[in-house]
């Protein structure tokens, strides 16, 4: 339990302080932002703070809860440090500057800021990986909610021609969200499932202690074997097995809990609907802690 509190102090104390030093370089000012000077009602919508913090935090956090436990927990409670330490250093920095170039760049997404500072070449090698990465989310986010209400809410087992039906609903639904202006449904729903999201952490979190749940601390017994190395998992049935070497496989599949590049592109979304510079660490920083 101590290195989970550990980590919960990093990740609030080092937001607080890294987050207000990293706005300092930036340094937001009273400039219009392009929800309000570009305002058309389609593309450039202004929202308000809390509706487009908790439009981003459900972007950022949207398969998270249900990947990241289990894949944390297999490199043992190292992840609880690590991760926080990378999402202050990082991953709210990454978001931060990605949804604040925006704002300065006249409302531009991630490909446009990309073609004028990075050039025509990196414009299209990004694109390649643009395409297949978007592929690869739009799967993930239609078929781990579509398992996940086919198999614990409606009973299906496996995949049937009912688990077809509920992909296709979501899938369709992505496509009429991205087609309607962002507070005709994004700006109406996603906020309720943040706010779902908020209330589901805060409730998990007091139940570890109200119930007595004990995590495992950090072992320095065997030096650093003990803290980076392979460590003894237990299933369900009370078998042992070996956990995961931290290096190098961590970086790789944690990453999400990090930095994430589709973090950055849902961030210049959302700079679209922010009516003022000053409300971005907020929004951008702080909602990637959250």
């Amino acid at each position: 339990m101590t290195t989970f509190i550990i980590g919960l102090v990093i990740l609030l104390v080092g937001g607080a302080l890294y987050g207000k030093f990293v706005e300092s370089i930036f340094r937001p000012d009273d400039r219009q932002t392009p929800a309000i000077k570009n305002q058309d009602g389609v593309d450039f919508v202004p929202m308000s703070k809390f509706k487009n913090a908790l439009i981003n935090l459900l972007n950022i956090a949207g398969t998270g809860p249900i990947f990241g436990p289990i894949q944390g927990i297999l490199f043992g409670p190292i992840a609880f440090i690590t991760i926080p330490i990378g999402c202050v250093i990082s991953g709210a920095v990454h978001d931060y500057l990605s949804g604040m170039m925006s704002l300065r760049q006249d409302g531009a997404q991630m490909p446009g800021i990309v073609r004028k500072f990075l050039g025509g070449k990196t414009f299209q090698v990004y694109n390649i990986f643009l395409c297949i990465l978007m592929l690869l989310v739009g799967a993930v986010f239609t078929y781990t909610p579509g398992d996940l209400f086919a198999n614990q809410i409606v009973g299906i087992e496996g995949v049937s021609v009912g688990t077809w039906v509920i992909y296709g609903v979501i899938l369709a639904y992505y496509l009429i969200a991205t087609l309607f202006p962002i507070d005709k449904i994004i700006g109406r729903i996603y906020p309720i499932f943040g706010a779902i999201l908020l209330l589901s952490a805060v409730g998990v979190f007091f139940g570890i202690f109200f119930k007595g749940y004990e995590l495992m601390n950090i072992d320095f017994s065997n030096g650093l074997s003990g803290v980076f190395g392979l460590y003894p998992l237990w299933d369900a049935a009370g078998n042992t097995g070996a956990g995961t070497a931290f290096f190098p496989v961590f970086f790789v599949t944690v990453a999400c809990g990090i930095t994430s590049g589709f973090h950055s592109t849902q961030c210049t979304l959302i700079g679209r609907s922010v009516t003022s510079e000053k409300e971005g660490r907020f929004t951008f920083y702080w909602m990637m802690i959250l």
